[in-house]
């Protein structure tokens, strides 16, 4: 079996898109998680409520989105 292995002869196309698409929900979940968590924790840990947690969770979205979205192909 080792003789039949030759080193750089293998499709990868596969095994790369898994890792570009484990990649980038790793990084989209975060950034979700992060707006989530900073709602909930302005909603239920301070007296700034509900809107205020929603207007932060708004900008940390779109602060992050900028900041995350990938560059584009050349």
């Amino acid at each position: 079996m080792a003789s039949e292995y030759h080193r750089g002869e293998m499709d990868i196309q596969e095994q790369a898109s898994t890792y570009d698409l484990f990649g980038g929900m790793t990084k989209w979940g975060s950034l979700a998680l992060a707006a989530l968590l900073a709602l909930l924790v302005l909603w239920f840990c301070t007296p700034a409520g509900f809107l205020t947690g929603f207007v932060v969770a708004v900008i940390v979205a779109v602060v992050g989105f900028v900041i995350l979205r990938g560059k584009p192909a050349h």
